[in-house]
């Protein structure tokens, strides 16, 4: 399309308009036939299309422009995609493969630290393929934690290097806390390092591209993460291994083992989840979500528990309890006022995952099985 129809369908507000009927369109993804119909489930359902919105705008409009990147939080207390994990602090910046970048920073404390370029988006084909990966265990950090990273297409020899391809077009970093309130997250900073360019002011070209990216993100990840809960119905209120290969392709973790499953529990049950072993690893933690694939509060509810909070037996293992009302036993996660959701267990550079168990028993009997 020439620029001047461009220019035209901004100056009469078409953009604006096709922007609007495609955000519409992302509401059939809460309405959807196998999806709970009850208000609170549609509630947040609606709420979540906004809350992708945001997320959107920031990613493809605010800080869109990969010649001059700045880090956003795509995952947070207000804002969740995809089992987003209670305990990390993700960092999102837009690239460009043909460009060079350096993310500079301190270590910090935070337990588990990774750097990720990809390539795709939900926004487009529906994929977020890792193109380059580099962890906290393999950087060289100066002696007061402070680091540098060189992100490039061509290897760089000395210090920190963080491979892209020419499709990479952002970079993920995610930060994982044992205990947030007593760690000290990494501090970081990305530049471009091949151009003293500044920004041009928005055109009307830019407007349109971005806005259609916008609405497609809502669109196509409200649909994307509605299959997944979909597929999980099957299998109600256990917790199989996740198609590992499927959760790499939309921007896993490559050291991450995930498990994902739907719990659906009336008032006088319970869920247990039981791990005989907890394998030697990173980190490791179990999540309680909603339908939608957010993690529920965690703000002001205990919807997970981690290496660090969780209270294992005497065997190394580890049982959690999910149910509506405090069985007054350790380990107990609160399903926040909700009837069923969907929840994830991952485990973080473990040599080889031990899989869950999982049971339903009725609440009054719990203390029985001590």
């Amino acid at each position: 399309m020439a620029t001047d129809g461009i220019e035209q369908q901004v100056l009469t507000g078409q953009v604006w308009s096709d922007f609007c009927d495609q955000l519409k369109r992302s509401g059939e993804q809460i309405l959807r036939s196998e999806a709970p119909s009850d208000a609170q489930t549609r509630a947040e359902g609606f709420r979540y299309l906004t809350r992708l919105l945001r997320i959107a705008l920031e990613m493809h409009l605010e800080f869109a422009d990969p010649d001059f990147p700045g880090f956003f939080s795509p995952s947070h207390e207000t804002a969740k995609i995809g089992a987003d994990n209670p305990d990390n602090l993700y960092q999102y910046a837009r690239l460009n493969g043909a460009n060079q970048y350096r993310v500079s920073g301190r270590r910090g404390s935070v337990s588990y630290l990774s750097f990720g370029t990809q390539k795709g988006g939900y926004e487009s084909d529906g994929k977020m393929i890792q193109t380059g990966f580099i962890d906290a265990s393999q950087l060289r950090l100066d002696a007061d934690g402070s680091f540098e990273i060189i992100l490039s297409q061509d290897r760089v020899n000395t210090g920190n290097w963080l491979r892209l391809e020419p499709e990479s077009n952002a970079l993920i970093v995610r930060q994982t806390f044992l205990d947030r309130a007593n760690e000290q997250p990494a501090q970081l900073r990305i530049e471009r390092l091949d151009s003293q360019q500044k920004p041009e002011p928005l055109s009307a070209e830019r407007l349109q591209q971005s806005l259609g990216r916008v609405a497609s993100f809502v669109e196509n990840t409200a649909r994307l993460f509605a299959n997944w809960a979909q597929g999980y119905q099957d299998h109600t209120n256990q917790l199989p291994p996740a198609d590992q290969a499927l959760c790499q392709s939309v921007g896993g973790d490559p050291n991450i083992f995930y498990y994902h499953g739907y719990w659906s529990l009336a008032d006088d049950e319970a869920l247990l989840i039981e791990v005989d072993q907890v394998p030697e690893c990173d980190f490791w933690n179990l999540q309680i979500n909603n339908y939608w694939m957010e993690s529920l509060d965690y703000r002001h509810h205990r919807i997970c528990l981690n290496k660090h909070s969780a209270q294992p037996d005497a065997r190394g293992g580890v049982r959690m309890v999910l149910s509506h009302r405090d069985p007054g036993l350790p380990n107990w996660l609160e399903t926040a006022g909700h009837a069923d959701g969907t929840f994830c267990l991952r485990w973080v550079g473990a040599e080889r995952p031990f899989h869950p168990v999982t049971r339903v028993v009725k609440l009054d009997h719990l203390k029985e099985l001590q």
